[in-house]
């Protein structure tokens, strides 16, 4: 897929990140992570990222990363594009993006390089060298501390015409504005906070429509019954599912740092689609907390 064709799927639609599947020993499991693709692949989403955020791809070790990414790209082909996340330090963010190309991933998601802060100079000469590690369309993740301005980006638009997407994790809304007034339709923005139904409507206003949702992984079809209440500005439907769901989920969220990930691996055990355990430093939600879940879960009837 040529850069500018992934660039126009991004632009409208729904994304989602598929957790990762791992059995009780915290390996990973292929047999449940097809079937779990298998599953979400038809509800509509217009991408699916691939060992991303939700997919644990900061606990990943190089060759089960090589085996998800496979799988995923083998599982969806003909269904729904793939984006591989790729990160870490610099050298390591591009060899992923290398091999993320040669299983034939459709893009990349570059995710923060974690631990050490940066200089803008840095971080432009950071997502520079990974752009061009690749030919596949690259989608750059604002949040934690990779935080890049305006003027970087600017920057990094004129080096690496292969940086399609710009994804906000960060929330801060005088930095979109000026990203959105500065570049225009050079991107395509993607919001990135956690629990994004929250934001949607508010990012939308900002020129920002698409959005990741991590709940589709367990509730796919209210996930998409939100975003479409969200595209046809249906603020009813929006403050319905809100005030019965996503506010409550947030609730459970909240009670522990990490939960934005463990909270969704719960939730596709509860419906029945157990993608096993998050790895450490991880930690799952507690009996009670799961228990809360089930019940908004219920709530909501068959998904």
């Amino acid at each position: 897929m040529q850069p500018n064709d992934l660039k126009k799927i991004l632009s409208s639609g729904l994304l989602s990140f598929p957790v990762t599947d791992f059995d009780a020993e915290g390996n990973f499991r292929k047999s449940t992570y097809i079937e779990r693709l298998e599953w979400l692949a038809p509800y509509g989403a217009s991408a699916l990222f691939a060992a991303g955020g939700t997919g644990e791809f900061f606990s990943l070790e190089p060759a089960e990363y090589t085996d998800i990414i496979k799988t995923a790209v083998d599982t969806c082909a003909g269904k729904v594009p793939i984006l591989a996340g790729v990160g870490g330090p610099t050298r390591v963010a591009a060899a992923y993006a290398r091999e993320a190309e040669r299983v034939g991933a459709d893009g990349l998601l570059l995710l923060p390089h974690y631990l050490t802060e940066a200089s803008q100079d840095g971080l432009i000469a950071h997502v520079e060298q990974v752009c061009k590690a690749t030919r596949l369309g690259v989608v750059v993740y604002n949040r934690a501390n990779c935080r890049l301005t305006p003027d970087s980006l600017a920057k990094l638009a004129d080096r690496c015409p292969n940086l399609i997407g710009f994804k906000d994790g960060v929330g801060d809304i005088e930095l979109m504005v000026s990203i959105w007034r500065r570049m225009g339709d050079r991107f395509s923005y993607l919001g990135g906070l956690p629990t994004a139904e929250v934001y949607a409507a508010a990012y939308k206003a900002l020129g920002t429509p698409v959005y990741s949702s991590a709940v589709f992984n367990f509730m796919p079809k209210l996930a998409m019954d939100f975003y479409h209440a969200v595209a046809s500005d249906n603020h009813a439907e929006q403050n319905r599912m809100l005030d019965e769901f996503f506010l409550p989920y947030l609730e459970i969220r909240n009670r522990k740092a990490g939960y934005a990930v463990s909270i969704v691996k719960a939730g596709a055990r509860l419906v029945g689609h157990d993608a096993g355990p998050v790895r450490a430093p991880l930690t799952d939600l507690t009996a009670e907390e799961c228990d809360m879940l089930d019940k908004l879960i219920r709530k909501q009837g068959a998904q």
